[in-house]
């Protein structure tokens, strides 16, 4: 999936440097305005995934440290007993 994200940010990041390029040599200031516009929609297009892709991984951290945490938790649990005092 990262990789998927990483080639669509890519995308994005090249459709906007081409935006760029066209906007630097359009003489109407209209088309120019337009493809400035344009780059920047591809830019924040490009954050997007961008967070899309750091949201996945903090996710998938929390979801195997919250994993952890209940394994110990019932190592505890069994150490303990039902009650919750020390039963050796």
């Amino acid at each position: 999936m990262l990789q998927n994200v990483n080639q669509q940010v890519l995308e994005c990041l090249r459709r906007a440097d081409d935006c760029a390029e066209r906007a630097k040599r359009e003489p109407n200031p209209s088309l120019q305005q337009d493809f400035l516009e344009m780059e920047n929609r591809w830019l924040k297009l490009a954050r997007s995934y961008q967070f899309l892709e750091q949201l996945g991984l903090f996710t998938a951290h929390n979801n195997q440290r919250r994993s952890e945490l209940s394994r110990r938790l019932g190592q505890l649990n069994r150490f303990l007993g039902k009650d919750g005092n020390f039963e050796p």
